[in-house]
């Protein structure tokens, strides 16, 4: 028998719930994770299979998940047990991905298997770390003057003729200094990718928030190299002590580099 189910709810819940999907892994026996399922009932999360994958679900309300923080964290925190607590690479689902039946689900787990088979052995042991990085942009500042003459020229050229300087020559030091702020971000970013180079296998650059950041990146990285990277942030923290602020968070599982998201046909329909 190719599927399994490994837990059966009663009839009532089937008729009021659906099945939430957290993540897809690679498991041929049954498996639970503890009552700490999605749409706070404290529902059991457990395993439905498909051959040798499984798909680690609750029982939850047959509804519409608004993205609010409990239920992302609840989302986030079923996936880092699974990762964390019993050493799965999980391949994430998109929040809010919700099925009627387990029927359903194994029927899903069927017709992706070999595209999921695939994403699983590209990412197995594999983790994701967060990087984000901040800049003192006030001691950067004081740091370009001291290295662009031309910056300093026009900055003592109004400051000495404050009661004549041109709105020109201001508009002229404004775009100097945030095109030298930009190029010494973009230094600083490009240094530290090369650094974490040898100690990631892929890297993911996102939006950056705030006039502070400079950096907000995702590092893939083998599973046996996780103390190394953290090692490579120290040092090249270490490096830029007093100019800029490193903040890790991590191991996910790879949300940045593959989530499996289905059509809306696919779903509940709730």
């Amino acid at each position: 028998m190719e599927s399994t189910i490994s837990t059966t709810p009663d009839a009532s819940d089937k008729a009021t719930s659906g099945v939430y999907v957290y993540c897809i892994i690679e498991a041929a026996e049954p498996r639970g994770f503890g009552k700490i399922g999605i749409g706070g009932r404290g529902d059991e999360v457990y395993t439905v299979h498909y051959r040798d994958l499984a798909a680690v679900v609750s029982r939850a309300p047959l509804q519409v998940y608004d993205p609010t923080r409990e239920n992302a964290l609840t989302h986030e925190h079923v996936n880092e047990v699974v990762m964390i607590d019993n050493g799965f690479t999980p391949v994430p689902m998109s929040f809010g991905t919700l099925f009627k039946t387990e029927e359903d689900t194994i029927e899903f787990l069927k017709d992706t298997y070999d595209a999921l088979r695939d994403v699983l052995q590209k990412m197995k042991d594999k983790l994701e770390f967060g990087l984000k990085v901040n800049w003192d942009r006030d001691n950067v500042l004081a740091e370009i003057e001291k290295e662009n003459e031309e910056l300093r020229r026009l900055k003592a050229e109004i400051e000495s003729n404050q009661q004549t300087s041109t709105y020109f020559a201001r508009m002229q030091l404004g775009r100097l200094v945030e095109q030298a702020l930009a190029d010494k971000s973009d230094a600083y970013v490009r240094e530290i990718y090369d650094h974490l180079r040898d100690a990631a296998i892929a890297s993911r650059h996102n939006k950056v928030i705030g006039d502070k950041m400079i950096m907000n990146a995702a590092f893939l990285v083998p599973r046996e190299k996780a103390s190394f990277f953290d090692e490579k942030v120290r040092e090249i923290n270490a490096r830029y002590e007093g100019k800029l602020t490193f903040k890790e968070t991590g191991p996910w599982p790879p949300y940045n580099f593959v989530t499996i998201r289905l059509q809306l046909e696919r779903s509940a329909g709730v």
